[in-house]
């Protein structure tokens, strides 16, 4: 394994590289390494050079197949829903819209009712936002330059200055607020997910009245989320600093 991590830093190495580098004696790297090269863990090119193999990128196909977010964000999402009482969703991006793929609900006598398959416009809530927020740049640009900002409830953004400003705001503080956007009344708060990649997986958001998202409550409430949403993604390999305030 120690000969193995130091290819996470190096794209390919030479055997005196390697010596160098591990600090294991030289018969002993070079049988390791043989070893390695057999099995096909490691390849050598015609310059002498070592490289992680191919098998690497089976078994990394296999375990990201095999990794389904729902299963991974589960129990943290209870956590969540049972430490703040809020409804709890987890939103990933399908084309141009967001569309939940998980939730979990609340004994609350008045609460929002929301579906797993339900969709809505990347510009428009905190889940659908958090998405668009952090798309690739070339990706959000193109959205941007085509989409029709449509007024849904009463707190939809449609202003194209204040939707760029509200992202910008987004990708800095690492979550996304929304007050009566997609219904009136209602608020939800969304941080991202992160993938080992480092790529936009999901948007985690807790959604209810708006009455109960006050603005004495909210700020614990942000750091809840986020915290809540860097956990999930250190347990899909993200290895970043969380985003903070």
């Amino acid at each position: 394994m120690d000969l193995l991590n130091l290819f996470l830093n190096h794209n390919k190495l030479s055997m005196n590289d390697i010596i160098r580098l591990s600090g294991v004696p030289k018969s002993s790297a070079h049988r390791m390494i043989g070893s390695l090269a057999d099995m096909g863990f490691l390849t050598k090119d015609q310059d002498g050079l070592y490289a992680l193999g191919l098998l690497f990128l089976q078994f990394g196909n296999l375990v990201a197949e095999r990794l389904d977010i729902r299963h991974v964000a589960a129990p943290d999402m209870l956590r969540l829903r049972d430490g703040i009482d809020e409804a709890v969703h987890l939103a990933v991006r399908d084309g141009d819209f967001s569309m939940y793929v998980e939730k979990l609900d609340t004994d609350h006598p008045v609460r929002l009712f929301t579906k797993i398959g339900r969709k809505a416009p990347l510009y428009a809530g905190a889940s659908s936002r958090i998405l668009l927020a952090f798309m690739p740049d070339a990706e959000r640009e193109r959205y941007l330059s085509e989409v029709e900002l449509d007024k849904i409830g009463d707190g939809t953004i449609v202003s194209m200055a204040k939707l760029r400003e509200t992202l910008a705001l987004t990708r800095k503080t690492g979550y996304s607020f929304s007050r009566s956007e997609l219904e009136n009344y209602t608020a939800e708060l969304c941080a991202p997910i992160f993938d080992h990649a480092g790529r936009m997986a999901a948007g985690l958001s807790i959604a209810g009245p708006e009455v109960r998202f006050g603005e004495d409550r909210l700020p614990e409430l942000i750091r809840t989320v986020k915290q809540t949403a860097y956990d999930i993604s250190r347990k899909l390999g993200y290895a970043g600093p969380p985003i903070t305030l």
